[in-house]
């Protein structure tokens, strides 16, 4: 009982020392703020993360652009987006892990007294608008009408839906506001950007090939708005693939490539490519096959799409992909020079041949796999792939080899296939919707925590399936 005392009245006596009680609470190691260029990393890490992965749960857009297939559960491949609720994780990690960083980076940015150097903070604010540009831009050519203008706002519980093309013309001008804002003499965020570590040149380059990318997805919508936005990029855009927008992971955890996390960590054997995309690689005698694949007993062999695929028997991705710190890419060189071959062929004046850009992209595309300007210059001789033999129209030329080239770019592939329609790809027999999806539906949640603007979302738009094309897909 006097030991029980003595520790009583000891501890009485300390707590009747401390000035505030409340401090007993306060963790001396935890940050009670966060600076902006920790949000700004993270954003740019969360976007690469669900733009890289391959779960099932979070992006299965490999599989909607018929890259890759599955083995054992053939639900995603045949289009059941539902049952594990696909739309909403990758919703909810744009909105959530990106786009509200990126927002929280922004006001404290701007509230930040310290920072006393302007051109450095406007490089700064402008780093941050073209990452929310890139951002907004997938969820709306993914969705449809979304969420944008009442977005992000804790004072809103349930937002309203903004018209998409309506959102699309804004990030248009906002991206054109950043970019008037960079300035390369001038400092910005420097290694806290995990893409290009401060290089605003690299910025004002990746910026404009954003913008020459967005003007293309209306082109067949406004064509007068695209090709001027084309010719206002075209100058400014990459040149090579030094340019690309490559986020590089680490060999460690948790900063991996998120394909070793979903294929080799897990130790699951669920992927392999798909017969869709190797069989025509075969048939071009395609130089990037044994960087794309791994081979079977010395062939590339694809597994049927949208049926079960027995995993020892078929191509799976190369080792390199699989490995830990394999890139994620947000955009890169060869995608500019398809971009800029398909406005030419619109009339755009962007400079150059048509014919120059595509053997550029292509001739790109094989050397960062990993490929030689002779094995460049061989494909692009062969008939089926030469420019002025390789299709009817510039639809199937650059779409053919755009599908190619984006391998592992799961959501601009089939991006890229919903815009120009080429190749011809087929839903499974047994799918669970008769064509290959050109949207997502809206997250099951939207029905239950926001059902009048959810309704009045679905009533704009028509349906809320995933065969319901968008405002810019008219073909």
């Amino acid at each position: 009982m006097k030991k029980l005392s003595i520790v009583f009245i000891f501890l009485f006596s300390t707590l009747a020392c401390q000035d505030d009680l409340t401090e007993l609470n306060t963790d001396p190691k935890s940050a009670t703020e966060v600076p902006a260029v920790t949000l700004f990393s993270n954003a740019q890490k969360n976007l690469t993360d669900i733009m890289t992965s391959t779960s099932v749960n979070d992006n299965v857009f490999r599989l909607l652009a018929q890259h890759w297939t599955t083995t054992t559960y053939t639900d995603e491949p045949r289009y059941d987006l539902n049952t594990r609720n696909i739309p909403q994780t990758f919703w909810n990690t744009l909105y959530v892990s990106v786009l509200r960083d990126l927002k929280e980076a922004r006001t404290i940015l701007e509230a930040d007294e310290s920072v006393v150097d302007e051109a450095l903070k406007q490089n700064q604010l402008a780093q941050i608008e073209i990452m929310e540009v890139y951002a907004w831009q997938v969820l709306v050519n993914t969705f449809g009408d979304i969420p944008y203008t009442e977005a992000l706002d804790y004072t809103i519980p349930s937002p309203k839906y903004d018209d998409a093309s309506t959102v699309y013309n804004d990030l248009l001008t906002r991206l054109d506001a950043a970019i008037a804002l960079l300035d390369e003499s001038a400092n910005s965020f420097g290694t806290g950007d995990l893409i290009y570590g401060g290089d605003i040149a690299s910025w004002v380059k990746f910026a404009n090939s954003l913008k020459l990318k967005m003007a293309m997805v209306i082109a067949d919508v406004d064509a007068a708005k695209a090709q001027t936005l084309a010719e206002q990029a075209a100058p400014n855009v990459f040149t090579s693939n030094d340019d690309n927008a490559i986020f590089q992971y680490l060999p460690a955890p948790p900063n991996t490539n998120p394909i070793w996390v979903d294929l080799v960590q897990s130790g699951r054997q669920d992927f392999i490519v798909a017969n869709t995309l190797v069989n025509r690689m075969n048939a071009l005698g395609d130089p990037r096959l044994p960087f794309y694949f791994t081979p079977i007993n010395g062939a590339y062999v694809g597994g049927t799409y949208g049926t079960s695929n027995n995993y020892t028997l078929f191509s799976k991705p190369a080792e390199e992909i699989i490995d830990p710190e394999f890139r994620g890419v947000l955009l890169d060189y060869a995608e500019v020079e398809f971009l800029l071959a398909e406005a030419t062929e619109r009339g755009f004046n962007v400079g150059g041949t048509a014919i120059e850009h595509y053997n550029a992209a292509v001739t790109a595309s094989i050397l960062d796999w990993g490929g030689t300007a002779i094995d460049a210059a061989t494909y692009l001789l062969k008939p089926e792939v030469n420019y002025l033999t390789s299709g009817a129209t510039f639809r199937e030329k650059i779409g053919q080899q755009k599908w190619i080239a984006l391998y592992n770019r799961g959501w601009d592939a089939w991006t890229e296939w919903r815009r120009l329609d080429s190749p011809q790809l087929q839903a499974p027999a047994d799918a669970f919707v008769a064509s290959v999806p050109v949207r997502f539906t809206y997250p099951v949640l939207e029905q239950t925590l926001n059902p009048t603007n959810y309704a009045q979302a679905v009533s704009a738009i028509g349906q809320d399936v995933l065969t319901n094309k968008l405002w810019w897909d008219v073909r």
